[in-house]
């Protein structure tokens, strides 16, 4: 067996990975990057970039439908598959040489092989041993499902959904979380006939209640389904469809189902419980400065308890690089990272939902809703929604809520004015540019701070 020596061996190159490779690199450390597929991960080649370019298509059919209100004549004769498919592919493709080169550029070593951790902080791949003076475990998570459900045929996970070489007639979505939400937005604007089935009373069950109901009443303007309360009994597969049993005692016929409820840690066999790293549920646990119970080793992303989002693993990854090239980087809360569904309309947030706040703070909570028809560039756009600020009475915002189309562009102004811990006085007297979306939170802050401009 060849032994290999580096400063720092991670294994796992999604986006917590190779963000942890690439700062490791930049502190001048020599640094080795395993993965068993490609570089960028779930991500870049399965998940988040994809799935966008799938939602922008479904955007622009959007527009096409609705381009007589605003004087031009088109008319949406229908969809190419096979074209939605090559334009998805080429954006991850541009996507991913980028990546290689950057990880090139920085002198990263790219191991490709599925990786096994030993108890001596190396990494064995094959026949050869990569040994590290630290080890960062960024192995990223996977797609779960339901008891009695086997995936595979007719019955979708998000990444296989994309490999579709057809438009589905129906699908019924199990899951409503954005996940589920997302493709049921997609397939609805590419004309699908969608059933959400989710079992908890709500979708976006995690954002803030009044944020759930807006989605709610979109969904069912735009002819989406929902099931709420409920539960999927099991599913049946046939050649050409699947029927869908529920709680309730109904079954619905589709030609899909998509199993959308959640992903689990990618941990097992992986030599992490033989080398001393404890796991809980499947998940790393690690201490407030991401290192595991084994002392040089640490856990970045999806296999830590939180937020599933590829922000918070690039964060995590910087972050453990930092700290193991001696420096004093601070960690950023959960309560503060910015959260996106990229559905029809979206739904951004930061902080606490109203509920949480009041759990928290009790009568010391006050909150403001600015709906967005009165706001001239949501108008134009044609979107409804609201923004929504929670704050400590006399105190700072702790939760900022958007429901709208585009507004995932807005919730980065949410986050710095949680994390600032700003008043709504502090950043009244900033100047939102008119006509914008963003006017709608500087009204939501004006409010808070006593002095309301386009409301009553």
């Amino acid at each position: 067996m060849s032994r290999h020596e580096f400063d720092v061996v991670v294994l796992g190159g999604g986006s917590g990975g190779y963000a942890a490779a690439i700062r490791a690199s930049e502190l001048g450390k020599k640094v080795a990057l395993i993965e068993k597929d490609k570089v960028g991960g779930t991500c870049l080649h399965r998940g988040c970039v994809p799935t966008k370019a799938l939602l922008h298509t479904a955007e622009i059919a959007d527009h096409v439908r609705e381009a007589a209100a605003v004087g031009v004549n088109a008319s949406l004769t229908g969809f190419d598959p096979a074209r939605m498919t090559a334009y998805r592919e080429g954006i991850v493709a541009k996507k991913y040489r980028g990546l290689q080169s950057l990880l090139s550029t920085r002198g990263i070593t790219v191991v490709a092989g599925e990786g096994r951790l030993s108890a001596d902080r190396s990494v064995i791949v094959g026949e050869d041993e990569y040994a590290g003076a630290d080890v960062i475990l960024a192995t990223g998570s996977q797609t779960r499902s339901l008891p009695g459900i086997e995936v595979g045929g007719r019955v979708l996970t998000s990444e296989t959904a994309l490999t579709l070489d057809t438009v589905p007639g129906s699908v019924v979505v199990l899951g409503g979380g954005v996940i589920g939400v997302e493709f049921a937005s997609a397939w609805r604007s590419l004309g699908v006939d969608v059933l959400i089935v989710e079992a908890l009373d709500r979708l976006l069950p995690a954002e803030d209640a009044a944020s759930s109901k807006a989605l709610e009443r979109a969904y069912r303007k735009r002819g989406i389904r929902t099931a709420l309360s409920t539960r999927c009994e099991g599913v049946s597969q046939r050649e050409d469809g699947v029927a869908v049993t529920l709680s309730d005692g109904a079954v619905v016929e589709a030609d899909y189902v998509l199993v959308a409820v959640g992903r689990g840690p990618v941990t097992d066999g992986l030599g992490l419980d033989e080398a001393g790293v404890t796991r809980d549920r499947g998940f790393v646990v690690v201490g407030d400065d991401l290192q595991t119970s084994v002392p040089h080793v640490w856990a970045v992303g999806d296999i830590v308890p939180g937020l599933q989002l590829a922000h918070r693993s690039f964060q995590q990854g910087i972050f453990v690089a930092e700290r193991i090239a001696g420096l004093a980087p601070v960690a950023v809360p959960e309560s503060t990272i910015p959260r996106v569904s990229y559905s029809h309309p979206e739904v951004a947030s930061v902080g606490l939902t109203e509920e949480q706040a009041r759990a928290a703070h009790g009568d010391r909570v006050a909150a403001y809703e600015f709906n967005l028809a009165g706001n001239a560039k949501s108008e134009i756009l044609g979107t409804a929604g609201f923004a929504k600020v929670v704050r400590i009475v006399d105190g700072p915002v702790v939760g900022v809520h958007l429901v709208g189309d585009r507004v995932g562009e807005l919730i980065t102004e949410g986050q710095l004015a949680i994390g600032w811990e700003a008043h709504p006085e502090d950043i009244a007297p900033f100047v939102h540019a008119h006509p914008t979306q963003s006017e709608a939170l500087g009204e939501a802050f004006l409010a808070l701070a006593g002095k309301p401009l386009h409301t009553v």
